[in-house]
């Protein structure tokens, strides 16, 4: 089975509940936030930490199964997709 869509959201932004309720509608998909600061950074040194264990077939997955989980910050509203 595919997994659902799912967004999630970094940054500024990701602080304004109206700009993450537009994502939410827009591409009809729950919207995830982090509480982490430096998200990027974050996420750049997964992927560091990723290559430099890709000889041993380490998955990016297996390597970001201790991040923060993703907080639910919105979903989709009722018939937005008809709009």
């Amino acid at each position: 089975a595919v997994p659902r869509t799912r967004i999630l959201a970094t940054g500024g932004a990701s602080h304004n509940k109206k700009i993450l309720q537009v994502l939410s509608d827009v591409f009809s998909a729950p919207v995830y936030t982090i509480d982490t600061a430096n998200s990027a950074c974050l996420g750049s040194a997964y992927r560091a930490i990723h290559g430099l264990v890709a000889e041993t077939n380490v998955s990016l997955a297996d390597v970001v199964k201790l991040a923060p989980e993703p907080r639910l910050a919105v979903t989709p509203t009722a018939g937005a997709e008809e709009v």
